[in-house]
């Protein structure tokens, strides 16, 4: 599964559900905030923008935001609310595509750094990060833990979300870190959809070497967006990294 016949026009079609998920106010205020607050009044750049579902808010904020977008159909969805002016995005692969000018946060939201299925990759995505800053700029992660813990021997996959109409659950390939992430969507009939998802995942040690290589020191992990601590039960976090301010 590539990530440019994932990304098609019609999960582009599909993305968006405003008011609930990830597009709910109470996930998308604080994220929103703390991304304004470490802008720190310059330009933002999001990887992976999608159809806009943070850089929107943000750029509404006060924020100017650009974005880096392998998949044409989402930002054909972005242009349906805003312009180029508004948000100016650069089609290509955020681990190699350069946006014109310089930021002071490059930001990769909701796990994205993980549709980089290899460790080079990723490694890539942080140099590509790093070249895009400021001195003194952060690049912003938010990324889930890997759930190993719930895989006894033998065990392939973890459920991770059930709710009326939804089931979501994991299979693991320890050995190569990937995941399939399967969705499954059904109502009263007999059917039901089925949207997968192939990622890397990424043990928060190993990010932050990453971050080593591309020159970045880690500034602060949180477990969420509010500011939440971080700990070993945490299901996720939003990691910030830095680069040395000008000596």
């Amino acid at each position: 599964m590539r990530q440019d016949e994932i990304w098609d026009a019609e999960t582009a079609r599909d993305y968006d559900t405003p008011g609930t998920g990830m597009f709910a106010p109470e996930v998308i205020g604080p994220t929103v905030d703390r991304l304004a607050e470490l802008a720190a009044g310059g330009r933002a750049l999001e990887f992976a923008v999608g159809t806009g579902r943070v850089a929107v808010p943000l750029a509404e904020r006060g924020v100017p935001v650009a974005g880096i977008e392998l998949s044409e159909p989402m930002v054909a969805r972005l242009r349906d609310k805003v312009d180029e002016s508004g948000i100016p995005v650069v089609v290509g692969d955020m681990a190699t595509a350069t946006a014109p000018g310089e930021y002071s946060l490059v930001y990769l939201v909701f796990n994205t750094i993980a549709n980089l299925l290899t460790q080079a990759e990723q490694v890539a995505c942080f140099r590509n990060a790093a070249r895009h800053l400021a001195p003194g700029g952060r690049f912003v992660i938010e990324l889930w833990v890997p759930e190993l813990r719930k895989l006894p021997p033998g065990q392939q996959a973890t459920v991770w979300q059930v709710e009326p109409g939804y089931v979501g659950l994991d299979t693991y390939d320890p050995l190569a870190q990937l995941i399939v992430s399967h969705h499954f969507r059904f109502d009263d009939s007999r059917q039901a959809t089925l949207f997968r998802t192939p990622h890397r995942y990424v043990w928060p040690a190993e990010l932050d070497l990453m971050g080593q290589l591309a020159g970045f020191e880690l500034e602060s992990r949180h477990a969420d967006w509010t500011g939440g601590e971080f700990t070993a039960e945490s299901r996720s976090h939003v990691s910030v990294y830095r680069l040395p301010p000008v000596a």
